[in-house]
């Protein structure tokens, strides 16, 4: 397939020509200002850059050049693609429904999914901003890391993502990412104020630090995973929010305060200074806890939560207990501290402690 231009008036096959790396963020900007077209696909146009499908001329969004969009009308969806290479109806059935593309990576699961080298070279042929497709296996060990497999392309797991304006580099054979997670990690920008202290006590990659740095805040972000660390540094970098973030790579628990009932002064004894660990003295008017077993961590989050503060429960459970057994796990941790709940969203995600 080829790309023609200029274009004659009237066509409605338009495209416009953008570097490769800017697909994901001129997709968001086209659909915003409501001209891209999501029933034709995005096809590579040179070795750099693809032409985005759009149903007008975009005002708004820079482009490099308009082209037409010729040959074969687009494959709408996956079934389609997969159709085409001779799948039944009943193979179809277990093709894999959702999938996330990041950057240049299409990352999907495939857990009772038939011939999955089609499925990657569909997933491409759907994609045209993408060069390698993953399948997402399970994560594991103290620092959460993903099992991936590579299906079909390249095999490059390194890829820069980009979503309301942040952009997070990663490794995803190094390092968690959840895609479900974007509505939250946006929302995390919009409720912090401008030079709010914020505690965030697993940043990984800085999924919540780099959209609550980019509104303002003041941000100590703590990351025990040595390849998560690297990519939450090059991020801050790259969303020009270094003077904002203050990172440590340890364990949140030695980073955060002690609780303002435990000593800290000459009189507390070698030998308890030196079990309790190395901590510094950060407080905070917000603590950030993005991990599913977060609970466990609540009693050093409310140590280093100044009064009126909020803590930010993301914990995984089951859809029946939410949002009961968390937000009953950090009243619990908050009444063992004499620290009293004073409100909390309805969704149970944060909560604010007197």
């Amino acid at each position: 397939m080829t790309e023609d231009g200029p274009l004659p008036s009237g066509d409605d096959r338009l495209a416009v020509v953008v570097d490769k790396p800017r697909t994901e963020a001129v997709i968001d900007e086209l659909a915003a200002e409501g001209v891209y077209d999501g029933d034709r696909s995005v096809r590579e146009y040179d070795a750099g850059s693809v032409s985005v499908p759009v149903t007008a001329v975009p005002e708004t969004v820079a482009y490099d050049e308009v082209v037409r969009q010729v040959g074969e009308p687009r494959l709408r969806d996956l079934a389609d693609h997969l159709r085409e290479r001779g799948w039944t109806d009943d193979e179809i059935e277990r093709a894999p429904s959702s999938w996330a593309v990041l950057g240049t990576v299409v990352l999907v699961d495939v857990s009772d999914v038939p011939r999955l080298e089609e499925v990657g070279e569909a997933l491409l042929a759907l994609h045209g901003s993408a060069d390698t497709v993953l399948a997402r296996g399970g994560i594991s060990g103290a620092h959460r890391e993903p099992d991936v497999q590579v299906l079909a392309g390249e095999g490059d797991t390194e890829t820069v993502h980009r979503e309301h304006g942040t952009e997070y580099a990663m490794d995803l054979a190094e390092v968690m990412f959840s895609p479900g997670n974007k509505a939250e990690r946006a929302r995390m920008g919009e409720v912090v104020s401008e030079g709010e202290r914020v505690a965030d006590m697993f940043a990984g990659i800085g999924y919540f630090t780099l959209p609550m740095a980019r509104a303002g805040a003041e941000v100590t972000a703590v990351e025990r995973n040595p390849a998560s660390f690297e990519y939450l540094l090059e991020n801050v970098q790259r969303n020009a929010v270094a003077d904002r973030v203050r990172p440590y790579r340890a364990d949140c628990r030695n980073v955060l305060r002690v609780a303002a009932e435990q000593p800290r002064t000459d009189e507390v004894g070698e030998a308890d200074r030196e079990q309790r660990g190395s901590r510094a003295d950060v407080t905070a008017e917000r603590v950030v806890m993005g991990y599913y077993e977060a609970h466990e961590y609540l009693d050093s989050a409310l140590g280093a939560l100044e009064p009126g503060g909020v803590v930010h429960l993301h914990e995984a459970t089951p859809e029946g207990l939410v949002p009961d057994r968390p937000v009953g796990r950090l009243r619990e941790a908050a009444a063992e501290r004499d620290r009293s709940p004073a409100s909390g969203d309805d969704s149970g995600r944060s909560e604010r402690c007197g």
